[in-house]
């Protein structure tokens, strides 16, 4: 059930999918136990939702929730500080949207929102999230991403800068590199780039210096692992990757040096395993008890409680609004 705008780019891949379920058995690997998937009961939580954006703001120490879809486009905004969940109202804030990517610029200290798409059209407006005034600002740019759903943001490993991959655009994947340079965006010209694709795993790998992406919604088959080091994209050849993947986020945990996926969609269903990768490889994890299968869902690692936090998401008809972290057992 991954809102209108995706669903057009489930139809566009289902070719390359159902390549994939024929001629690709996952393998799985003797992974690691040692973490545990612990559901939280916080005092307030947001309604049910899939595909909001979510992002640690290190300014306020606190995850920061906007938007999604719950049988209808939604722009508020939430904040979790490790306990409870508060809705903080502003004055101004983004339209609504599903399907937009959020993260943290080291260099503004600002968290930066781009694309989605309304129930309507895909989005290209850029958001500031000012974590010491809990507030949003628009910023008109000069230069723009085109507009997409499923972008890709992430903070680049070289400079801190926020750098935005892909997206899906109602026609076309998109495989052009932006980054944000405080108040427009700037085309990136790589000497390598990653295969087209939205929605895929994206997250920057601290102890590595490296930006891992892997899966996705892709013409082209999507199966395949990628790093970023603020250059070029590189093309990696672990000896195992998890199966194919789209709405499952990716983020780095500085306790494990790790990046955790969790879950997502694979066309045919939701699943619930769990991976971890070191900077070179992937591995499955085997955590004792583990949220139901879903996609589209919000992830984060809190900083203010050293824990991975998801909420939310879908499978099937279902649209979720529980809190979860991962802890090590």
């Amino acid at each position: 059930m991954i809102k209108k705008r995706i669903h057009s780019a489930v139809v566009i891949s289902l070719a390359a999918l159902l390549f994939m379920m024929v001629c690709i058995t996952p393998t799985i690997a003797s992974g690691a136990s040692g973490l545990n998937w612990t559901q939280l009961s916080p005092a307030s939580s947001p309604p049910a939702r899939s595909y909001p954006s979510m992002a640690f703001d290190p300014i306020s120490r606190q995850v920061v929730l906007f938007g999604g879809y719950n049988g209808s486009y939604l722009n508020d905004t939430w904040t979790f500080d490790g306990a409870t969940w508060t809705q903080v109202k502003t004055s101004i804030a983004p339209p609504v949207r599903t399907n937009a990517s959020m993260a943290f610029d080291r260099v503004t200290l600002k968290l930066v929102l781009f694309g989605g798409y309304n129930g309507h059209v895909d989005l290209g407006d850029t958001w500031l999230w000012d974590g010491a005034k809990s507030t949003w600002t628009q910023v008109i740019a000069s230069k723009s991403p085109k507009a997409v759903t499923g972008p890709m943001l992430f903070t680049d490993p070289l400079n801190g800068r926020v750098d935005d991959f892909g997206g899906f655009d109602g026609n076309f994947y998109q495989l052009k590199t932006y980054q944000w340079t405080g108040t427009t965006w700037r085309e990136l010209n790589p000497a390598g780039s990653a295969y087209a694709r939205s929605i895929a795993v994206c997250a920057t790998d601290a102890a590595t210096k490296a930006t891992v992406m892997f899966g996705g919604l892709a013409d082209v088959n999507p199966n395949n692992t990628w790093t970023w080091n603020g250059t070029t994209w590189t093309q990696q050849n672990p000896s195992l990757q998890p199966s194919d993947r789209y709405g499952s986020p990716g983020v780095y945990d500085p306790r494990l040096k790790r990046v955790i996926v969790f879950g997502g969609g694979q066309g045919g269903g939701d699943i619930n395993d769990t991976w971890a990768w070191n900077g070179s490889q992937w591995a499955q994890q085997f955590p004792s008890t583990s949220p139901p299968a879903r996609e589209g869902y919000g992830m984060a690692f809190d900083g203010a409680i050293g824990h991975i936090v998801i909420f939310g998401g879908e499978a099937g008809s279902t649209i979720f609004g529980d809190t979860w972290e991962l802890d090590p057992e």
